[in-house]
């Protein structure tokens, strides 16, 4: 089955330049990671020298939910490919040598990826030892502000996003909140690029079987850690609306619940779900990705808050369309009615109807997926466009 890949990064248009990149790599988990690894690869494609920095150690036990941060197979001590792990979130005196290092490496700017303020001081202190040596520093915003809350969230916030010379944000929800916490550097937008790291897709029969699902049943995928602003529960909530319309139909839940599950597998059992829902409570390895996304139909995304989704771009990458909630980006990331479905959040009834519509609408899922190719097409290059451009106007 082809995946239908946009093109490559086109070459750099501008001056190449020497680059660091400080966020998490794999083999840390996560879709920040992802970025970073898409990030990485685009810019060094465009001609650019990317020095690839990543973490120490990213969270502390204590405040990381999950039984690890990093992928199955990794170890506790596990390498990050060329990326070097210099930064300990918690540890000042690592901040002090990851911006001598980043300074050392001969790099004309630093891109940060920030997503919540607990990375906030380790960032903005080496954003400010970098100023001092004369190295700008810019980044990509996936949340100015964080999903759940966290305090002095803002305060935090500011303390970083100021110490940068220019942001690059995925969503107009992502740039409004930069400007509500009174940061004023400049900002390009851009639409989220298609994660193309998952490589080919199986054959949908094979996917199926490996996973034991009927081979013609309408298949929904929910991917990704599993947390309350996700929403599962609004679209277990819906299930008995969908399976009274499509009385085949599975739900595939696969990954790691960073939340207790006990509710969740309440709302199974209460629905008399238990045929329907399939639970898979553990993290995907990259190597198992591509036969969830074979396998399932559509992906649903029920977000009760969000910025952007990289979830999105993996089942865009497999030519599938998303079914998503009307809230932050998430919108401008699935088109209605060309790439997706929308419907507002936290409505089981609105997200059923989308369901059942997306597979008894003559045409309509081959119309959506012809969509997701020609989306694909049209996002390849503007990533690099405008972080080139950001450099230019800010990067000095």
């Amino acid at each position: 089955m082809s995946t239908g890949n946009p093109k490559p990064p086109s070459p750099a248009t501008s001056q190449s330049r020497k680059l660091a990149l400080i966020g998490p790599y794999p083999p840390y988990r996560g879709g920040i990671a992802h970025f970073g690894e898409t990030l990485r690869g685009g810019l060094e494609a465009r001609g650019h020298a990317v020095t690839p920095v990543t973490f120490l150690r990213q969270y502390p036990s204590l405040l990381f939910p999950g039984e690890t941060q990093l992928a199955p197979g990794a170890g506790e001590s596990g390498h990050a490919g060329r990326a070097e792990r210099l930064l300990d979130s918690c540890g000042p005196l690592s901040w002090r040598r990851t911006a001598r290092r980043v300074a050392e490496s001969g790099a004309s700017a630093a891109l940060f990826q920030y997503w919540m303020p607990f990375f906030a001081p380790a960032y903005g202190t080496v954003a400010r030892l970098l100023r001092r040596r004369g190295v700008p520093s810019m980044a990509v915003v996936h949340n100015a502000t964080p999903h759940e809350r966290f305090p002095f969230g803002d305060a935090l916030a500011r303390f970083f996003l100021k110490a940068c010379t220019g942001h690059l944000v995925l969503s107009e929800a992502v740039e409004s909140d930069l400007r509500r916490l009174g940061v004023w550097a400049p900002v390009r937008q851009v639409a989220h690029p298609v994660y193309d790291r998952f490589g080919e897709a199986p054959v949908r029969a094979e996917a199926r079987r490996a996973l034991g699902l009927p081979a013609e049943a309408p298949v929904l995928l929910f991917f990704g850690f599993v947390r309350a602003y996700k929403g599962l529960d609004t679209l277990l909530e819906a299930m008995p609306r969908v399976l009274s319309a499509l009385p085949e139909a599975h739900l595939v839940v696969a990954g790691a619940f960073y939340d207790d599950d006990a509710p969740y597998r309440a709302q199974v059992r209460r629905h008399g779900l238990e045929e329907r829902v399939h639970l898979r409570d553990q993290y995907v390895p990259d190597g198992d990705v591509p036969g969830y996304f074979a396998a399932a139909d559509a992906v649903v995304q029920p977000y009760r808050s969000a910025t952007q989704s990289g979830v999105a771009q993996i089942a865009f990458h497999f030519d599938r369309p998303v079914i998503t909630t009307d809230v932050g980006g998430l919108a401008e990331h699935v088109p209605h009615e060309q790439a997706g479905l929308v419907v507002p959040p936290e409505d089981p009834a609105a997200l059923a109807e989308a369901v059942a519509r997306f597979f008894t609408d003559d045409g309509l899922a081959t119309r959506l997926a012809r969509g997701v190719r020609r989306l694909k097409e049209a996002r390849a290059n503007g990533l690099y466009d405008a972080l080139e451009d950001l450099l230019a106007t800010a990067g000095r």
